[in-house]
């Protein structure tokens, strides 16, 4: 499964860059995402673009490094 570290991306593309990677999925693929924080305000923009459309678990969470796997599923 893809990493993508969000760490190394400039803040103001951060957002834009993980909703493309989103975007670039098939439906039931997913990829991890690793921060250095929680991403929950990512989380709730998410939720307000794509409802049900995703999935959100957290693989790991802080202190150093939190990470998320982020799936895209299918809507019926």
């Amino acid at each position: 499964m893809e990493v993508l570290d969000a760490t190394k991306i400039e803040p103001r593309f951060k957002h834009p860059t993980i909703f493309q990677k989103y975007e670039n999925l098939a439906v039931g693929e997913s990829f991890i995402l690793q921060n250095d924080h929680d991403p929950k305000p990512l989380y709730y923009q998410f939720t307000a673009e794509k409802g049900k459309e995703f999935g959100w678990e957290y693989l790991q969470e802080g202190p150093d490094v939190w990470e998320v796997k982020i799936s895209k599923l299918k809507v019926a």
